[in-house]
């Protein structure tokens, strides 16, 4: 299915490329864009005033999911002798345990060659993936294991408007605990224990949900990855659905941390599965079955994320506020501000 994002133009300014604590902002106060689901009203906030735009009884549901380092270098051998030095491995998905789908950059190997990243832990290029720059890899270690070498090796995944490398703790979420994200589910990082503390005592509730977010840029544009070809793996507990339900019951709202969440949310409403995998699409066309509202970050002209807060407001509303954020100088990406969509 095509996508049909909106499109826009972005000044280059707006690309946030600094976290907000290395701008003198603390993560719980950057700013926010509250915007009214059905008239399209915009409001411009503190991300630390969340609290006054939810009721007592309403429910915020985060990803756990822990950014991993899943960029690795390598020296490429094949039969034996080494062919290209300093390949750029990043992961883009786990399939199994050791087996992983990655792009490798800029670089011509193909199965049987070896990828080794130390002495110690290395990788067979196993397939290519069809109609896709991936290759499929299989790790010489597994479990444990093979995230301490990932952890040791590895850096973050960072893109062209982050013009310095910053320490992974950087890229995670306070409540982050289960590894595998290769791109940080950064709509949760602008909350702290302290705001999350201030929302309990305001009978807020707060529970999570698990999706390792994949690779989203392929780098090369002659690959067009439909949305559905974004495959992730989703878990949620049983605790938390009831948790959902009981809201649902009570009049109460839902509101997604973002769209890791929402496509987490929906994937198990549409198929009754609490864990799995999922390529679910969601667009203006998609009857939300559980998300009522959305935190989320800004997102980039033509990306799929647009269609999914289609799903939420209309596509004028949500242009209309975009030009309102871009004559504002709200920041865009992971190390930007927020957008409260309700």
């Amino acid at each position: 299915m095509a996508t049909r994002a909106l499109d826009f133009y972005l000044p280059n300014e707006l690309n946030a490329s600094l976290p907000p604590e290395k701008r003198g902002v603390r993560r719980d106060h950057v700013r926010m864009m509250v915007l009214d689901r059905a008239t399209g009203y915009i409001k411009h906030d503190n991300f630390f005033q969340l609290a006054d735009y939810l009721e007592p009884g309403d429910l915020l549901i985060a990803n756990n999911s822990r950014t991993i380092p899943a960029v690795l270098h390598a020296n490429c051998i094949r039969d034996t002798e080494p062919i290209i030095p300093h390949v750029e491995v990043r992961l883009a998905r786990r399939c199994q345990e050791a087996l992983w789908e990655a792009l490798i950059v800029a670089a011509p190997v193909k199965p049987g060659d070896i990828l080794e990243f130390s002495s110690e832990f290395s990788a067979i290029v196993i397939a290519e993936k069809g109609n896709s720059p991936l290759k499929i890899i299989e790790f010489t270690k597994q479990g444990t294991e093979l995230f301490n070498s990932i952890y040791a090796l590895g850096e973050p995944i960072r893109y062209e408007y982050i013009e310095k490398p910053w320490d992974l703790d950087y890229y995670q979420t306070i409540f982050a605990s289960h590894p595998g994200s290769v791109e940080m589910p950064s709509a949760g990082r602008a909350f702290s224990w302290e705001l999350i503390f201030k929302l309990k005592r305001l009978n807020i509730h707060f529970d999570f949900i698990q999706l390792h977010t994949g690779l989203s840029y392929l780098i090369d544009d002659t690959y067009q990855q439909s949305p559905e070809e974004n495959i992730e793996e989703y878990q949620i507990s049983e605790q938390t659905m009831d948790r959902i339900r009981q809201t649902k019951a009570a009049g109460k709202r839902v509101i997604a941390v973002g769209t890791t969440v929402v496509r987490a949310l929906e994937s198990a409403a549409k198929s009754g599965v609490l864990s799995g995998t999922t390529n679910l699409y969601i667009d203006q066309q998609y009857p939300l079955k559980i998300a009522d509202g959305i935190i989320t970050g800004f997102h980039e002209p033509q990306a799929s994320h647009l269609d999914m807060l289609s799903a939420f407001v209309s596509e004028q509303h949500l242009l209309q506020a975009y030009n309102h954020a871009i004559v504002a100088g709200y920041l865009w990406h992971e190390f930007g501000d927020m957008n409260l969509i309700i």
